[in-house]
């Protein structure tokens, strides 16, 4: 050490002055002057003796020690022990400084980078948009990778997946294989997995949050077109014609005959490459309606597909084998947020025509029902219904939910013409 040196350390090496070198150090490493006054609440007689060595004149009296910044730059200039300053001291005690500004801009640029990925699907899509905007609000992501290095190819690996979805119909084991490279990447509690199925309850108008339960996970990822196998998948439906010389058209044949409900695995129907010719399909939202028209009409039930909620991978596979048919669609729903998300998500696959699902029967709905007991408000944020705009007005301004066990008549009288 040099003499300069020593004497530095004398003035500001020891523990008594740590605390003015750190918030010195601070300072600068924050990009601030050195100028202003610090101050140690509760200061000790040894900090106060030292603080008084520095200055060269007693601390005044109190608990707490305040000192000039740039008395003490002066006061290291002047005396030679640190030609440069209370700037140079730091330094020289305590090591290089940190460029924290530079250090915070080199942070968020990592962070952007590791999120380009996944910016360059929701930047094309309204409808992750306010997913998007709730990773960052929620920090999600930094508590899976919190490091930028680690984020940029999980995030990587949850876009190419997103941009594979919807889905007409895919094994889950499938889609992680060929979009992560991993068979097992969307497995319950793995990463990705975690958010590829909160960007799968935007796309079906869920909450994002991640609900626990098996049954919640299973049905979100079927409402985007992914099965976690192909006989969970299930789809009901009532009356649909069949046939003799397929396995399918068998099934079909004999439930239409006995007049009872089918439930269709996913395996089924991807095991039937032909359509299924029907003239004019009812869709309807809730399994009720199929058990309602099975008790009241049997076999005289025209063709209806229930989707049971957010439709399935089996529902989409139904679907899609009705359309090549040259099947025409009739949709109804619950008069509720939720449901005319679903119905919106239906819409998007196959093009029907509202089923007594407009603001008119809406509003009939709400005067029928409204005279027999009350009714339950609306909840959760409201949807567009682009089949008939004015449904989503008369739903707002009305705020009441009808559910289709309340217009159950009305419908079981269409479906026996």
């Amino acid at each position: 050490m040099t003499d300069a040196d020593i004497r530095l350390d004398r003035l500001l090496g020891g523990e008594p002055v740590a605390w003015l070198v750190r918030r010195a150090r601070d300072r600068l490493e924050a990009g601030r002057p050195l100028t202003g006054t610090v101050t140690l609440p509760g200061a000790t007689v040894e900090q106060r003796r030292a603080v008084e060595r520095l200055t060269g004149r007693a601390a005044r009296s109190g608990a707490s020690l305040s000192v000039s910044l740039a008395e003490v730059d002066r006061i290291l200039r002047a005396s030679g022990v640190a030609p440069g300053g209370l700037a140079e001291a730091v330094t020289r005690l305590t090591g290089p400084l940190r460029d924290r500004n530079q250090e915070r801009a080199d942070q968020v640029a990592a962070w952007g980078a590791a999120f380009a990925a996944l910016d360059a699907v929701t930047d094309t899509r309204d409808e992750l948009a306010r997913w998007r905007a709730w990773l960052d609000a929620t920090g999600v992501v930094r508590r899976l990778a919190p490091e930028p290095e680690q984020a940029r190819p999980l995030l990587a690996q949850v876009a190419a997946v997103l941009r594979r979805l919807p889905s007409p119909g895919i094994p889950i084991g499938r889609l992680a294989a060929e979009c992560c490279g991993d068979a097992h990447a969307l497995d319950d509690g793995r990463p990705v997995g975690t958010l590829v199925l909160s960007a799968v309850r935007a796309l079906t108008g869920l909450p994002f949050a991640v609900e626990p339960s098996a049954d919640s996970r299973r049905s979100s990822l079927a409402a985007a077109g992914v099965h976690l196998d192909e006989l969970s998948s299930l789809v009901l439906c009532l009356g649909l014609p069949g046939d003799t010389r397929t396995a399918l058209g068998r099934t079909l044949a004999a439930g239409r005959e006995a007049g009872q409900p089918t439930m269709l695995t996913l395996r089924q129907l991807r095991c039937h490459a032909e359509p299924l010719p029907v003239g004019r399909v009812r869709i309807c939202e809730n399994p009720v309606v199929a058990a309602a028209a099975a008790d009241e009409l049997a076999a005289r039930c025209q063709p209806l597909v229930c989707v049971g909620g957010q439709p399935s991978a089996a529902v989409w596979r139904l679907l899609e084998l009705l359309a090549a048919g040259g099947a025409e669609f009739d949709y109804h729903g619950d008069f509720d947020w939720g449901g005319v998300r679903i119905a919106h998500g239906v819409r998007q696959r196959v093009n029907w025509r509202a089923w007594r699902y407009d603001h008119q029967a809406y509003e009939s709905a709400v005067t029928a029902a409204y005279a027999l007991a009350p009714l339950a408000r609306l909840v959760g944020e409201p949807a567009a219904t682009p089949w008939d705009p004015k449904l989503a007005t008369a739903m707002r301004d009305h705020n009441f939910r009808i559910e289709e066990e309340l217009t159950l008549d009305a419908l079981l009288e269409d479906l026996s013409s």
